[in-house]
């Protein structure tokens, strides 16, 4: 019997164990992706597919719960964003599709910090990785809310970088649903004018996801060229006596 019992704690510990937790969440996401590759559940979010079956509040709210559970399955957001103002208009489109990247991004990062955190961080290496994991864990409401403002960086990236990072979640969801306003509108609007696209509406929100991509481009080569520059300068070496012995700088006298 103590040998039953002592096997029985073997046993969940391993279960319970970082590598076990990771190997679970790395099986959900594959398993969530090939469930997109094999049904298209983004079909779903075309007028044909979805809006014939469910009308009204309730449609709007299933919408929202709906879009969060692709997003973790990596549907595109852009899609979805546009899917929401061609089927529901920007007044309840744009409370839905920000309603739905919330959803979504806390679920990502529920089950990023619960079955991948512990096996993720002692893996960090690299100044990217460790800069980015000390903004997050330090200023979490203000580098969250700079991820999401830049268009550039994956939402399920930005989502799953949190997790393994020490923010906590109320923040994170703050910021991303502050983050993600504007670019989130732009599709919105995009998609309740696609039927008629020569519209001023449907053009200006065009040119605004043309302005920021833009901006976005540049500003990411901008980074990289700073980060070049800065890993090429070489780092001074120390001042070395006659004698072998590190300099010391001379005294002043009174």
């Amino acid at each position: 019997m103590p040998h039953r019992v002592a096997f029985a704690v073997r046993c969940s510990r391993a279960l319970l164990s970082p590598w076990a937790r990771f190997a679970v969440l790395i099986l959900l996401l594959a398993a969530a992706g090939a469930a997109v590759l094999a049904w298209h559940p983004q079909r779903l979010m075309t007028a044909h597919g979805w809006q014939p079956h469910t009308s009204g509040g309730a449609a709007v709210l299933l919408f929202a719960v709906a879009y969060g559970l692709c997003t973790v399955a990596f549907v595109p957001r852009p899609l979805l964003n546009a899917a929401a103002g061609a089927l529901y208009g920007i007044h309840a489109g744009l409370p839905a599709a920000i309603g739905g990247t919330v959803l979504g991004a806390g679920l990502a990062f529920v089950l990023g910090r619960f079955l991948g955190r512990d096996a993720l961080r002692p893996l960090l290496r690299g100044r990217v990785a460790l800069s980015l994991d000390r903004q997050l864990s330090r200023h979490g409401f203000r580098s969250t809310l700079a991820l999401r403002l830049f268009p550039g960086v994956p939402f399920a990236a930005a989502n799953y970088a949190a997790a393994v990072s020490r923010i906590r979640l109320l923040p994170f969801l703050t910021a991303t649903a502050a983050g993600s306003a504007a670019n989130t509108a732009a599709y919105v609007v995009a998609g309740s004018r696609a039927a008629s696209p020569t519209s001023p509406v449907f053009l200006l929100a065009l040119g605004f996801l043309g302005v920021t991509g833009v901006a976005a481009a540049v500003v990411a080569r901008g980074v990289r060229t700073r980060s070049r520059d800065a890993a090429d300068v070489p780092t001074p070496a120390p001042a070395v006596s006659d004698a072998g012995l590190p300099a010391t700088p001379a005294r002043k006298s009174a």
